[in-house]
């Protein structure tokens, strides 16, 4: 057996942070070592970093193949600056609002070493100092405050393994009794805070002496192993999968599951019921989103549509002189089987002309004086759709008005939307959850028309909402199958019908095309991981694409400057930016710790302690370009993806390109994304929809 190499130690100051992940702690840091002239590079794990600490090390050096000589340090120490350039440095990293570069170096100037004490001691001498009035005095005095007692949390949280962002998750939300309810139950943390899973949790209650076998966690396992299920999604899961994948997850014996279950069971967390004659399981609120969609379909159906009977064989002449397109006889029967219904749906694929079918309707219904509404997902495709109908088309959301004060909508069943009709376009996005949030606010005496093509990506939230209402039958529903000639001519269009067909892409006729690579072009990946997964491109299009512009900023394992392109990951209902929406960075200030994104020519302002709801998105995954467009588009394709390869996850990312469509695919994963159309999700709607609306 070869001898254990003794641990080498290095200390030093910490210069960067080029990486640091706040849920795992692993990092990657920069080091200036004395006697070395070049910053040295370290890899290990840190519950939190910042630049200007101090670094105690204990590991081995290492030749990586890729990044070259490291430090792999087994054991890290991060210690709080001493020096008057660690402590510049350290207040300078936006960790304390109000304090940027510029101001820490004056600080810093004046202060010295006593510089902590003087902010939490003595305030009123920062007033002493150039630019600085009662208002920043105040606001950094406040900030300061408000860290020390994050510290005094992060100091407990931190000795159990939480990194610094989440512990200021953990604060906000919990306040100064962040300790104790951590101590009571770390399993609430997979609840409450965004951001921390069921893992960090169950590390936290072992190192806090939670036994593995406690009726606590494995309640808290069961929950977990079902939003996992959902997070794929799935409404519920089988019985005994969830049974078989708790078991698994949490290594304990499967009676204490089937007793965590009966007691979830018990607190109404989780819901009982059979689809299709067996067992099945759901979390309490996704049953109850289910059960909403399919009583709000079957109250809206019943009595004569709010517009009355049309007489369309007289309306054809009239509206195609409007139009400017003659309809055909599909188009025309699209429009009669929608007119006749309260609740209708319009599907179909790319070219068949459903944009034509609903300007036609809304011109007929305008002539009847109709009160319409459009809405869609995402910002994109509310803008997609104003500018293919000329309405003024807004987010579900926006619609909806949420109010962050109830944490819920200002519309809903008490106080409905006022409107004749609701247009709904791009409804295979939509989650079962954000669906009966949507129908629950529509009047009994109106009508909604739903508008998608049921063959591209369910949504990324649980449910097939537009799949269910379709195959229930149990709603009137419009398929447009006919390309017209202009689409026929559209090579992105034919290539997507064959895909949906199960046959492979035509060979391409290259051409030149003046595209900006930032704004025009959109690199979509079927994942997020790998070596050609979105986080991997980003970082070679970043490097690529805006590689100089300053100032720059690193945050959460991400480098943002102005210029560049970005996601939002999560719903900000504050912030009226929501999951997938894509914006620009316009500016980055590094004194207030501000970054200012343009989304759609509408700016919003975040803190630093808040990009991790951000990522970049010169490559995004397919999931997230859904109800979004692109001048082109470049799809790589290759086998290592092949548990995601399916016709409609393909399908879905070439029709977003409206000029070009690049496909860079491995021969084999093409053939594999083409011919597999995957399982579908588990769910109820169809059964209540056709059953138990009532």
């Amino acid at each position: 057996m070869p001898a254990t190499l003794a641990p080498e130690r290095l200390t030093g100051a910490v210069e960067r942070v080029t990486f640091h992940s706040a849920e795992s702690g692993f990092c990657v840091l920069r080091v200036k070592v004395r006697g070395e002239r070049e910053l040295m590079t370290v890899v290990g794990s840190a519950a939190s970093v910042t630049a200007g600490e101090y670094l105690e090390a204990e590991g081995q050096w290492i030749t990586d193949r890729q990044y070259g000589l490291q430090f792999k340090a087994q054991q890290l120490r991060i210690v709080p600056p001493s020096t008057l350039e660690g402590i510049e440095k350290y207040l300078g990293s936006g960790m304390v609002k109000g304090i940027g570069p510029h101001f820490a170096k004056t600080l810093v100037r004046a202060f010295g070493e006593a510089v902590f004490e003087v902010i939490e001691q003595q305030p009123e001498r920062l007033r002493t100092l150039p630019g600085i009035g009662p208002k920043r005095q105040e606001r950094v005095t406040r900030a300061w405050a408000e860290q020390k007692v994050i510290r005094a949390i992060m100091v407990f949280l931190q000795s159990h393994g939480i990194g610094t962002a989440r512990a200021v998750r953990i604060y906000k939300t919990y306040g100064e009794d962040s300790v104790e309810r951590v101590r009571e139950n770390p399993y609430r943390l997979a609840l409450d805070i965004h951001g921390i899973g069921f893992k960090t949790a169950d590390s936290l209650a072992e190192r806090l002496g939670i036994p593995r076998d406690s009726l606590m966690r494995a309640q808290a396992g069961v929950r977990h192993a079902l939003q996992e299920i959902a997070g794929n999604g799935h409404c519920a899961a089988w019985r005994e999968t969830l049974i078989e994948q708790a078991t698994a997850l949490l290594e304990i014996p499967a009676p204490l599951i089937e007793q965590a279950i009966d007691a979830e069971l018990d607190a109404e967390r989780l819901i009982a019921e059979s689809i299709t004659a067996r067992a099945a399981l759901f979390l309490t609120p996704l049953q109850r989103a289910e059960l909403g969609v399919a009583r709000h379909v079957a109250r809206l159906q019943p009595g004569d549509p709010p517009w009355g009977r049309i007489q369309t064989d007289r309306a054809w002449p009239w509206v195609e002189e409007r139009t400017g397109l003659q309809l055909s006889d599909s188009q025309r029967a699209a429009i009669a089987r929608v007119l006749a219904a309260k609740v209708a749906i319009l599907t179909g694929g790319p070219g068949v002309g459903k944009t034509t079918v609903v300007n036609s309707l809304l011109l007929l219904l305008q002539a009847k004086h109709t009160r319409v509404r459009l809405c869609a997902p995402t910002g994109r495709a509310a803008k997609r759709l104003s500018e293919s109908t000329g309405r003024e088309a807004r987010t579900i959301h926006r619609l909806l008005e949420f109010d962050p004060e109830t944490f819920g909508f200002k519309h809903t069943a008490d106080n409905p939307l006022d409107l004749d009709l609701l247009v709904v376009d791009e409804v295979s996005m939509v989650d079962v959850s954000l669906m009966n949030q949507l129908l629950r606010a529509v009047p009994d005496h109106a009508g909604v028309l739903l508008v998608g093509d049921v063959d591209q990506l369910p949504s990324v939230g649980p449910g097939a909402v537009l799949a269910d209402l379709i195959a229930s039958g149990a709603v009137v529903t419009a398929r447009l199958t006919d390309i017209f000639r202009q689409a026929e001519a559209s090579r992105i269009v034919v290539n997507a019908h064959r895909i949906n067909a199960g046959q492979f892409p035509e060979d391409p006729d290259p051409e030149r095309f003046g595209l900006d690579p930032v704004a025009d072009i959109q690199v979509l990946t079927p994942m997020n991981r790998g070596g050609l997964g979105a986080r991997a491109l980003n970082g070679a299009l970043q490097a690529a694409l805006n590689p100089t512009t300053q100032p720059r900023l690193e945050r959460f394992g991400w480098t943002y400057a102005p210029g560049d392109k970005v996601i939002q990951l999560v719903n900000d209902y504050d912030k009226e930016v929501f999951n997938g929406d894509i914006g620009r960075v316009v500016s980055i200030d590094l004194e207030e710790g501000e970054v200012v994104i343009d989304f759609e020519g509408r700016t919003v302002v975040y803190e630093t302690g808040e990009l991790d709801a951000l990522a970049l998105a010169y490559a995004t995954s397919i999931h997230k370009s859904q109800g979004s467009e692109y001048p082109a588009v470049v799809i790589p394709l290759a086998t290592q993806h092949y548990t995601l390869l399916q016709r409609n996850l393909l399908y879905t990312a070439v029709t977003r390109g409206r000029r070009l469509v690049v496909l860079i695919a491995q021969p084999r994963a093409l053939a594999m994304a083409v011919k597999q159309t995957g399982a579908g999700r588990l769910t109820k709607l169809r059964e209540r929809l056709q059953h138990d609306a009532r």
